[in-house]
């Protein structure tokens, strides 16, 4: 009776293994892909955050694109913005009064741009039409990026606006801390001015930012671009290769949702 006992026991505590095992995101997918059964799995959240007049976040986003062409519909980009150079004077004082202000910033800047081939810099980048600050084009960018939230603008508005205004200040030389100049760039894109405008009136593309910087500062972003992944438990940060962008992404698609990473 006894041994009887023990055969159930044991009967039931492998059933119960069984199950478990089937119900892995890794088993589910083959029993669903076994039998023809369509299984739509979450892309992996990247959480960008970046200044537009930053040179880095210029030179990377080729990287960024590139992900996206590489992992059609498994990765989903979070735009954020929040100021490095909120306060651009104030900066290039702190930082360049000894290496040569504004114009040593402007060679600095030329110096990194001159490194890729892929992008370009004005001659007199910062030293002609210096922005006073990079708040302007993170307002434009969040009243964007309401309007597609609310399906009032076509999907991938808010990267083409984005990449429009890193083009203006670097390529083209242009002061994108003047809302004329921003919405400039607007009508240029074809984008709605005045919903755009309406937006920016009513105060929900400030709130939009501010929910931007109350972000940064949850997760201490410090460095413009940073990359959040796996809901914040993994960074990279400034000039990141893309082999190491790849490989973090796919290490999260191989690794099943709340499986243990072992040291």
């Amino acid at each position: 009776m006894q041994l009887r006992s023990l055969r159930v026991l044991l009967f039931k505590v492998i059933e119960v293994n069984v199950r478990q095992r089937l119900c892995t995101p890794a088993s589910l997918a083959v029993q669903a892909l076994s039998s023809g059964t369509k299984m739509v799995l979450e892309p992996i959240r990247i959480t960008h955050f970046s200044d537009a007049l930053c040179v880095w976040a210029y030179v990377s986003q080729i990287r960024v694109d590139e992900l996206e062409k590489t992992f059609p519909g498994r990765v989903a980009l979070d735009y954020r913005y929040f100021h490095v150079f909120g306060n651009v004077p104030k900066k290039i004082e702190a930082s360049w009064q000894d290496r040569g202000g504004v114009r040593g910033y402007s060679d600095h800047v030329k110096s990194v741009v001159e490194k890729f081939g892929h992008v370009a810099v004005h001659a007199s980048a910062w030293v002609s039409n210096t922005p006073q600050s990079s708040m302007p084009s993170h307002l434009l960018l969040c009243a964007v990026r309401v309007l597609e939230a609310r399906q009032e603008l076509e999907p991938g508005s808010l990267e083409r606006t984005a990449w429009a205004v890193r083009q203006a200040f670097f390529q083209e030389c242009k002061d994108i801390s003047r809302q004329g100049v921003l919405l400039g760039i607007a009508e240029q894109l074809g984008l709605p001015l005045a919903g755009i405008e309406r937006t920016l009136e009513s105060g929900a593309a400030h709130a939009a930012l501010a929910e931007d910087l109350d972000l940064a500062r949850q997760h201490t972003i410090q460095a413009s671009p940073t990359l959040l992944f796996n809901e914040g438990r993994q960074r990279l940060t400034g000039n990141v290769g893309y082999r190491i962008l790849e490989a973090n992404i796919r290490e999260l698609l191989d690794s099943p949702p709340g499986q243990v990473s072992w040291c």
